[in-house]
């Protein structure tokens, strides 16, 4: 019986982002390797951590960020529908619960590559960039989280506190400086080990580098922050660029290939197949505002001719009236019907449930809509307009590879053109509705980061853009969720901290803004 309910309490520390090495000794005697390897090298931890945590942020993507960012909507009158921000306190679990575990691993593979006999200072960075990757996830889904203290199960620390987003920061600022430091020695790592670059460690320090950007451009509107975070993306890339490497092209682009089958038991499936029946993944309709667009612009991976078998690359089915959506946010009693929607593996045709591409961690193109903002807004010297031109060939390119050379490809320039989507200085930097710098950089942006966890929706918090269409079924008071709640079992597992926490950032409702979400 004492053994059951040890594992039971190791589980709930692991939901809390505390360690299994808290648990009691006898647990860990009946763990113990028999043929005495007691520690694992980094290589071992770095791939399960990446790939779990990625896992989890491609099915909350699926089901939870595309809902809210009119990527698609779950045909229902029902309540608890995402669509109509009608965001339950059950959906606060799922990530925090699969983000703080993997964060063990990703811990202690730094503190492995610290050792004497184990030393090795890229794996250390590569440590402190996949954490700050997930505590930045953390941080900007619900705020005030564990931090400082958290994964420290061994350490006996089992209510870690709720460190303020504000420190939270400061603390993935400083781990992705001293990062970029460690990286430029160049010190080999396994390639076998790794899923993302396969053993490039120049490539490391530009993913390292450019997840900075984000999250300086992330509080960049913070008043307390705002001049030294403006000030360090200028160093960065104005300044001391050749100290500050960033992603370049889609060769640089962080994610996770997966195998391209639908075989959950290979290596790398995708989640998608490994997780979601066929059936399921093809229920959702896609939106109006979603496929309205990119039908307008003629988008290439919207092309058929571009794709295989007539089927578009992002694998979208026709409905009888052609490329069509469902808006988003209706009222109950509506019967609305399914138009266009993602084909699905069991349908033998093109389809992002089974896709090599869809595990995204950043891309490239991101990059040059952070820098086109940067320059739109003063703040570096580059032009505006070719970073975002930059932005939309890159975020084509990742799918479309041959589609166009580059930004001077004449394919490329009548897209553009023909669209109505090329660049105009004239335009106000930023404005409430219509044609302005930030909704041309963020509606672009915001197709770039298709499939990329939740950024469009960390975007959206932040800038208000893309413009999206409001429905008159929204509940909220018909304003976006600032975040998620907390768990369930934060509340009963570590009520100082979550308490605290509750005092400090207020009420724990999807109504509460955030610290860089405030003036």
């Amino acid at each position: 019986m004492k053994n059951i309910i040890t594992k039971i309490n190791c589980l709930i520390l692991v939901v809390l982002g505390t360690s299994l090495s808290s648990c009691d000794k006898g647990f860990v005697e009946t763990n113990t390797d028999p043929i005495g390897v007691t520690e694992s090298t980094p290589n071992q931890l770095l791939a399960p951590a990446l790939v779990n945590v990625l896992a989890a942020n491609m099915s909350r993507n699926r089901s939870f960020n595309n809902e809210l960012m009119q990527v698609t909507v779950d045909i229902s009158d029902a309540d608890g529908k995402i669509f109509r921000y009608d965001v339950r306190r059950n959906w606060a679990d799922y990530l925090w619960n699969s983000w703080y575990p993997p964060l063990t691993n990703l811990i202690d593979m730094g503190k492995i590559a610290s050792k004497p006999e184990s030393l090795n200072k890229s794996y250390q960075a590569i440590s402190l960039i996949t954490q700050t990757w997930v505590y930045s996830l953390l941080t900007d889904t619900y705020g005030d989280v564990p931090y400082s203290q958290a994964n420290n199960g061994k350490d006996d620390v089992l209510e870690p506190a709720y460190d303020r987003q504000k420190d939270i920061y400061q603390g993935m600022f400083k781990k992705l400086e001293e990062a970029n430091t460690l990286l430029s020695e160049g010190v080999a790592i396994v390639s076998t080990g790794d899923p993302v670059f396969q053993g490039d460690v120049t490539k490391w320090r530009k993913f390292g580098n450019s997840l900075y950007l984000r999250l300086l451009l992330r509080v960049s509107g913070k008043a307390e922050v705002s001049a030294s975070v403006i000030a360090k993306i200028k160093e960065m890339v104005d300044t001391n660029p050749a100290n500050y490497p960033i992603m370049n092209d889609n060769d640089d682009t962080a994610k996770i290939l997966w195998n391209g089958t639908n075989s959950s038991s290979s290596v790398y499936s995708s989640p998608f197949m490994v997780s979601i029946r066929p059936v399921d993944f093809r229920t959702p309709a896609i939106t109006s505002f979603f496929i309205d667009n990119i039908r307008s612009w003629n988008f290439p991976p919207l092309n058929p001719t571009l794709g295989v078998g007539n089927i578009p690359r992002w694998g979208i089915a026709k409905a009888v009236a052609g490329y069509v959506g469902v808006p988003s946010g209706f009222d109950v009693g509506e019967g609305l019907l399914k138009q266009s929607y993602f084909y699905s593996d069991d349908q033998k045709v093109t389809t992002l449930q089974t896709d090599k591409f869809t595990g995204i961690i950043m891309n490239c193109a991101e990059v040059n809509f952070i820098l086109a903002e940067a320059a739109a807004k003063g703040w570096i010297v580059g032009s505006a307009e070719t970073y975002y031109n930059k932005g939309i060939y890159y975020g084509i390119n990742y799918w479309l590879p041959k589609w166009a050379t580059g930004v001077t490809d004449a394919k490329f320039t009548s897209y553009i053109t023909g669209a109505d989507i090329d660049w105009d200085n004239n335009m106000a930097l930023d404005a409430p509705a219509g044609r302005s710098k930030m909704e041309f950089i963020q509606l672009q942006k915001y197709y770039a980061m298709f499939l990329v966890d939740m950024q469009q929706w960390f975007e959206y918090r932040r800038t208000g853009h893309p413009i999206l269409p409001k429905g008159s079924g929204l509940a909220n008071g018909e304003v976006m969720p600032a975040r998620l709640q907390y768990p369930v079992i934060s509340q009963s597992a570590n009520p100082s901290g979550y308490k605290n926490a509750v005092a400090a950032q207020g009420p724990d409702e999807i109504s509460t803004q955030m610290w860089w979400q405030k003036p």
